[in-house]
């Protein structure tokens, strides 16, 4: 039962908690706050397959 199975209704739901929760005017800039931290977190776990790409290679050239 993980998150694939929450389906439309679900997120429906989830929605219209949020907007009772935080507002209208707070749903615009909590959803910037999530994919500004969903970016960075792409790019450094980019950046860490990189790194240890990187590290294998220097170790096979020894």
């Amino acid at each position: 039962m993980g998150l694939g199975s929450i389906g439309i209704p679900g997120l429906i739901l989830i929605l219209i908690i949020a907007l009772i929760v935080f507002g209208p005017s707070k749903l615009p800039e909590i959803g910037k706050a999530v994919g500004s931290s969903l970016k960075e977190f792409k790019n450094a776990t980019k950046n860490i397959g990189s790194d240890d790409s990187d590290n294998s290679d220097q170790s096979s050239k020894k």
